[in-house]
């Protein structure tokens, strides 16, 4: 199903140490607690509570004199230590200059990536990194007026104004070719697709991804957030919208951390869309020709969704969570998504609907 020069990586079930995704499940409170007193050099009072995470875990801790931090644990296999590193290098860059994140904190043995290990039932050990934050809080943030929107977008420009002065080899790239064919291939790849609709679903992603790749070609791009939807942006009140969670950070085009921000197809938020690239402009450019790859970039993250989804098929809470993950209904269903999400792109390609 791959286009030229694609690449023939799939997305890895193990780590390069080969570590099983589902070593997560021998993270539990008092492993937690000895990582992050470790670490810091400093007591804990025990309290660990969980916060939803679609692919990593996160707790919220307590020290000893009250102060509370924030702990996320690296799903095993997902990223290399210098993968980690560009995102933790994103992060304090953007805290260099003065755009409100939560920059991990500086460890007692240096950096800001810790490692903890974990005896194995088969013998052995297993390894799973780990980076502390300061717990900060805040409220969701619902864009209501121009001036809401206009926020936002100086956000996202001041973000991509930092991004652009580094680079991030060993991050993704938000490309067709690059990130979402090996993706697509990858499930494949691993059975991971119900065997009665795997063509189907190689002929449908090899189309669509065929389609796209001319719209992506002559795009810049840069240093990105690149799951920039309003979840991951807080308000504090008194210092304004802060971004946070840097995890899924990337390289790609600049409208990718737009769109997640809309409430609706772009076609339908016209006002708003506008509103966010007036706010973005005083701190970076915005490519307009960028427009044209939101709808593309919507079937990108659904197939990346369901490659985040696929590793963690082997954790025990989403096998309770999820049984029927993987199976024909399910592919039914997600085809379903797919081949709409496919047909909005043939329109658009055909000229048949396009933003005013």
């Amino acid at each position: 199903m791959m286009p030229p020069n694609a690449s023939d990586e799939s997305p890895p079930e193990r780590g390069r140490s080969g570590v099983s995704p589902a070593a997560f499940d021998l993270l539990g409170p008092a492993e937690i607690v000895r990582a992050a007193e470790t670490a810091l050099g400093l007591r804990l009072d025990g309290t660990v509570s969980a916060y939803p995470s679609y692919i990593n875990r996160v707790y919220g801790l307590r020290r000893e004199d009250g102060g509370e931090l924030v702990a996320k644990f690296y799903r095993p296999g997902r990223w290399s230590p210098e993968a980690l590193a560009e995102e933790h290098r994103f992060v304090r860059d953007c805290a260099e200059a003065e755009l409100p994140v939560a920059a991990p904190l500086e460890l007692a043995g240096g950096g800001s990536l810790g490692e903890l290990r974990l005896e194995v039932e088969t013998g052995g050990e297993t390894a799973i990194r780990f980076a502390l934050y300061p717990k900060m809080g805040g409220r969701n943030f619902d864009a209501e007026r121009d001036e809401d929107w206009l926020r936002l977008g100086a956000l996202v420009g001041r973000c991509h104004a930092v991004g652009a002065l580094g680079r991030a080899e060993h991050r993704p790239t938000c490309d067709p070719v690059l990130l979402t064919v090996p993706l697509a291939q990858g499930l494949l790849d691993q059975g991971l697709v119900h065997p009665k609709l795997e063509d189907e679903f190689a002929d449908l992603c090899s189309e669509t991804l065929e389609s796209i790749i001319p719209l992506f070609q002559s795009i810049a791009y840069g240093r990105i957030h690149g799951d920039c939807h309003r979840g991951n942006i807080l308000d504090r009140p008194g210092e304004g919208l802060m971004l946070i969670d840097f995890d899924d950070m990337m390289t790609g085009p600049a409208v990718q951390d737009l769109w997640l921000l809309l409430p609706d197809r772009a076609g339908l938020c016209v006002r708003e869309l506008e509103l966010l690239i007036e706010g973005y402009e005083p701190f970076s450019r915005f490519d307009r020709r960028e427009l044209a790859l939101i709808e593309s970039l919507r079937f990108m993250r659904m197939v990346y969704f369901l490659a985040w989804r696929s590793r963690q098929r082997g954790d025990a809470w989403f096998a309770r969570e999820f049984p029927d993950w993987g199976g024909e209904a399910f592919w039914i269903r997600e085809l379903e998504d797919l081949r709409d999400q496919a047909r909005v792109i043939g329109q658009e390609l055909a000229g048949e609907a396009r933003l005013t």
